[in-house]
């Protein structure tokens, strides 16, 4: 169990996919305009990828790898993310039709954000278990909806801060993710 607490902890902090290996930067940048819709899409993003990671993780060890079809592990792994995608929409739809709504397009451009897909082959990789597997995939999307939430809090501050006008909007934008970045990469030296 340490060993998952601690890739729970590393694939929040020291390797988040957003801040240190940049990675779905188009709805960190996108979908991070206001907290909730953030809070949304972080809690969607969570329940993907950890979702896809584990059953590409189920379907590598017992599919790909004994009938030796690895080359389709791409093909497949988009397959199993673009039906957790369409059934976290339909959860969503159902569950919180005004949130779904707010998200329009977001929700289902999880399925080609490449964190989540990097999370499944990054998967196959690291994880020697289902345990395993299943705590790299919860903590990337704890580390993407951490990343999220607080680059929305940030930029909702930012809206009422004073900024200069040469700065306003994208360019502050940028430099704030680039120190929330800095900041993400001060835990590299974590063991």
């Amino acid at each position: 169990m340490p060993d998952a607490i601690t890739i729970l902890l590393t694939t929040i902090f020291v390797n988040n996919f957003v801040m240190v290996q940049f990675l779905g930067l188009c709805p960190f940048m996108g979908a991070s305009n206001r907290l909730d819709s953030a809070l949304g899409i972080a809690a969607a993003t969570l329940f993907v990828m950890t979702l896809a990671s584990s059953l590409s993780y189920l379907l590598n060890a017992w599919f790909l790898v004994p009938l030796e079809i690895e080359f389709l592990r791409i093909i497949l792994f988009i397959v199993v993310i673009a039906a957790v995608v369409q059934f976290a929409e339909i959860v969503m739809r159902a569950m919180e039709p005004r949130l779904h709504q707010q998200l329009g397009v977001y929700v289902p451009l999880i399925t080609t954000n490449c964190a989540v897909l990097a999370v499944a082959l990054l998967n196959i990789k690291l994880a020697t278990s289902m345990i395993e597997a299943l705590f790299y995939g919860a903590g990337a999307g704890l580390g993407f909806g951490l990343v999220l939430i607080l680059f929305a809090a940030m930029r909702e501050h930012l809206e009422a801060a004073d900024v200069p006008k040469p700065f306003k909007g994208t360019p502050i934008h940028m430099i704030t993710a680039g120190l929330l970045s800095l900041a993400f990469m001060g835990f590299t030296g974590m063991s």
